[in-house]
């Protein structure tokens, strides 16, 4: 491994570890990731998820009694961490979490309202990843925004519901057939 990508790590656990979450982090990490030398990214991707994995848990942690609005600032910069490092487990249950953080507080602050549309995609990723419970709970709940009247554009209102259920058949249909019969559970971090 080249000393600008050792440097870059360091860096990058340094910025984590004092909590800067901000674009320079993921700069940071977007360059360690761009690295050419191959033979050394697969074990430098497997040593940052179970870094982040476990930093993660730290930060969940200590924002545990902050603002809605600070929580999910920072579990989208994780997200996007989770997401550049390849972590797909890691990167669902931090999104679901945050759905569900903002569905809650939705009473309150009508810019936290998670659309249809916001979950029909959280449960298309989560099936595509083979989540199949999550994505039919998605599924339910992006079925659920119609009769809460939360729709983004009433003029699709059909279409919309018509491509749920399709895909919360295709969720059903794949989650009994033995090829996706494995037991996939998420891990969701207690916020």
């Amino acid at each position: 491994m080249s000393t600008a990508v050792s440097q870059q790590i360091s860096l990058l656990r340094s910025q984590i570890e004092s909590r800067r979450l901000d674009e320079g982090t993921l700069r940071v990490l977007e360059f360690v990731l761009a690295s050419n030398d191959f033979k050394s990214l697969n074990g430098v991707v497997y040593t940052l998820k179970q870094f982040m994995r476990h930093e993660s848990l730290r930060i969940i942690q200590e924002i545990a009694g902050k603002s809605a609005e600070n929580k999910l600032l920072i579990v989208d910069f994780l997200v996007r961490v989770f997401a550049l490092i390849g972590d797909t487990e890691s990167c669902l249950a931090l999104r679901y979490e945050a759905l569900l953080m903002r569905e809650q507080k939705a009473t309150g602050d009508q810019w936290l309202l998670v659309s249809c549309s916001e979950w029909l995609t959280f449960a298309e990723h989560s099936l595509e990843s083979g989540y199949c419970s999550i994505a039919k709970k998605a599924c339910e709940k992006a079925l659920l925004c119609f009769e809460m009247n939360i729709v983004d554009d009433s003029g699709t209102n059909g279409f919309l519901i018509e491509k749920i259920k399709k895909l919360k058949d295709v969720v059903i249909s794949a989650s009994s057939k033995s090829e996706f019969n494995r037991t996939r559970s998420l891990e969701f971090p207690a916020f």
